[in-house]
């Protein structure tokens, strides 16, 4: 497994079951940091939106709530489950993590060093900015908080990652 895919990391589900991110090798993932509280919290809603129109196709989204921007998580495993319930969510919420810091899950520490993953560095400066994902695992894009995950800009990108060969 090569060692600048996302694949050689493991995150804890909401329910706490340990699951290794190679389980989501061969889809297009789009990789977001949420929070229940933030002026951005409607784009729950895009989220679902956007996993419902690539529903037939190898996409999904990766859910990672962090309280690491204003205290905008302040709810924990249950009850960060029932406050997505209401959006209707239909993809993988994971537990409660830090995103930026010395403190950050190793996941989003491969996100912030291009020395790592090969193509960006790029840190989470607020709640729900997204990491556009190959089927191959690698990070292709981001895109920042106030990016709708309906633009056509995101949109496209996953289009494109989901018609290359695989």
């Amino acid at each position: 497994m090569s060692s600048n895919t996302i694949y050689q990391f493991s995150a804890q589900t909401i329910s706490g079951q340990e699951i290794s991110l190679s389980n989501y090798q061969n889809k297009v993932l789009l990789i977001v940091n949420t929070a229940s509280e933030c002026s951005f919290t409607p784009q729950i809603k895009d989220l679902v939106t956007l996993k419902n129109d690539f529903s037939e196709k190898d996409f999904e989204i990766l859910s990672f709530p962090s309280n690491d921007f204003g205290g905008q998580e302040p709810l924990e495993s249950e009850a960060i489950v029932a406050f997505f319930e209401k959006y209707g969510t239909n993809f993988p919420i994971f537990e409660k993590m830090r995103v930026r810091g010395p403190y950050a899950h190793p996941l989003y520490k491969f996100f912030a060093d291009k020395k790592e993953n090969g193509v960006l560095s790029s840190v989470p400066r607020w709640n729900f900015h997204k990491f556009l994902i190959s089927r191959a695992g690698m990070v292709t894009d981001f895109f920042y908080p106030f990016t709708s995950p309906t633009s056509s800009k995101i949109r496209k990108k996953i289009g494109r990652l989901l018609a290359a060969d695989h």
